[in-house]
């Protein structure tokens, strides 16, 4: 009996010592976020952020190209170069985003306002096609009535990549004679 008792000592008490001695990064003291701290003067945990600074990656100085707008008037030009690839890109983020409601010809005939949803206007209006490119920025980074605003989904440079595309799509359903290369026929009814 003896040695059974001496057995569970030495060999339970160096088992359970070393459990007990275990130190993890979350069983040090810490503070929860805005708790109080008897440290500070102000008695806040968290420390105010030093002025002036920015996140990394979120330095906003080019305000144009993420608001869309020249003081509060929408600008009408694109931030950079318009080429084949930037329509495509717009071409492929306006499919995958706007096209549910806006359709892919932007009639504002798309599944969702078929399926009983507010129908949103057509691209292909007066006053649409006279909107500079600013405002469908400004749209899609705010949202305007029933449309929410897409700025968590769609980065910005994509967001000019479809108001791009959609001055395109604007041209390719309106255009006149006079617009076109010379020998190329209007087409007689909408692209497929």
């Amino acid at each position: 009996m003896l040695s059974f008792r001496k057995f569970a000592v030495v060999g339970l008490v160096p088992l359970l010592m070393v459990t007990a001695c275990r130190l993890d990064m979350h069983e040090q003291p810490r503070l929860n976020p805005l708790a109080k701290s008897d440290f500070f003067a102000d008695e806040r945990a968290a420390r105010p952020l030093v002025p002036g600074t920015v996140a990394r990656g979120d330095l906003r100085q080019d305000t144009y190209f993420y608001t869309g707008k020249m003081g509060d008037t929408p600008g009408d030009f694109m931030p950079f170069p318009v080429d084949v690839n930037l329509l495509a890109r717009g071409r492929e983020r306006f499919n995958i985003y706007c096209s549910p409601c806006h359709s892919r010809l932007g009639d504002g005939n798309g599944m969702i306002p078929q399926r009983g949803f507010r129908r949103p206007p057509s691209y292909h209006i007066e006053r649409l096609r006279k909107a500079p490119l600013g405002y469908f920025f400004d749209v899609m980074t705010n949202g305007f009535g029933a449309m929410p605003d897409y700025s968590s989904q769609i980065q910005p440079a994509d967001r000019w990549a479809i108001a791009a595309y959609i001055r395109a799509l604007q041209l390719s359903q309106n255009a006149t004679q006079a617009e076109l290369p010379p020998g190329q026929p209007l087409p007689q009814e909408a692209p497929k």
